[in-house]
């Protein structure tokens, strides 16, 4: 890889920008039916740590690393119903709640996950796109994961079942005025559960794939803050899940900068290639940023008290 220069830097980029979106777009989805709903929920970096653990010790106990995605779904539909319950509650805020299960769901994870740092679970495998390609950097490019093209796929489902169907359309309605929701006979507080509940299972699988395939394995500091980046994602996609895509391989792209470079030896700064991320999220935070307070294509009763 040292040896083709910028094509390296590029097949690196290409394929690190697929494993490294994979979470991102899992998580800014769920947390994109959320927001729709008129709810934010923050927590959603404990619940990514959460899933990376339950389907890391599904996998282990059961040998089968898709039986540990399905923990981790179910482990995140909990926490997502936790925080729909709490946040039904009157005068209950929807951060302050995120937050307090963002640092429970952590704690949780690190307690019950003390034993799986050791074990080597079953891994997820990987779709080999060219087996019979004779270059070998080109090959581990285009091996991709079945959670990726899935998630790809759920983005235009989600895209579509948004704007034709009446799920879809009740969903939004919600999220936009809860009042005019009633009239039409529909409970804002179960349509928010059932969002969270979907959101929190879409994060778990994100965690899921980080210990069952990138990077593979279970450790304190695997998610790296991208349950948080993920809410920032939302935002800039102005809660569109065709958008979260995209804007989940720019983060994944970024992301794979460090690695990239150094796959063809240049180590000079890669800490600070590494926080690529992070200084993006800044970025795109400060250019989303509006006078009167008001995002484009928000829902409009995100962040209310209720």
């Amino acid at each position: 890889m040292a040896d083709l220069g910028a094509a390296g830097v590029a097949l690196a980029l290409f394929g690190g920008a697929i494993r490294a979106s994979t979470p991102f777009l899992f998580v800014s989805l769920g947390e994109c039916l959320t927001e729709l709903s008129g709810r934010i929920n923050l927590g959603l970096e404990g619940t990514l740590v959460c899933g990376a653990m339950s389907a890391y010790g599904a996998a282990l106990l059961s040998g089968s690393p898709w039986l540990g995605v399905l923990a981790a779904a179910l482990v995140g539909a909990l926490l997502g119903a936790l925080h729909a319950g709490l946040c039904s509650l009157k005068r209950v805020n929807d951060i302050a709640v995120g937050i307090a299960l963002m640092v429970l769901g952590t704690g949780l994870a690190f307690f019950f996950g003390k034993p799986l740092i050791q074990p080597r679970a079953p891994m997820l495998p990987a779709l080999h796109v060219c087996p019979t390609c004779q270059f070998a950097p080109l090959r581990a490019a285009l091996d991709i994961n079945p959670l990726f093209l899935i998630g790809v796929a759920l983005a235009f489902v989600l895209r579509w079942g948004l704007a034709n169907t009446r799920p879809g359309l009740v969903l939004r309605t919600v999220g936009d005025s809860s009042e005019a929701a009633r009239a039409m006979g529909y409970a804002p507080l179960w349509v928010r559960l059932w969002s969270t509940m979907a959101g929190g299972a879409l994060a778990g699988i994100g965690g899921a794939f980080l210990s069952l395939y990138y990077p593979g394995s279970w450790n304190e500091g695997l998610s790296s803050g991208q349950g948080l980046i993920a809410v920032a994602l939302v935002i800039f996609a102005r809660w569109r899940p065709l958008a979260c895509l995209f804007a989940s391989l720019l983060f994944g792209a970024a992301g794979a900068l460090g690695p990239a470079l150094q796959s063809i030896g240049v180590h000079q700064g890669t800490y600070l290639f590494n926080a690529a991320p992070y200084a993006l999220t800044l970025a795109i935070m400060i250019a989303t940023s509006s006078r009167n307070g008001m995002l484009a294509g928000a829902p409009g009763e995100l962040g209310m008290v209720r």
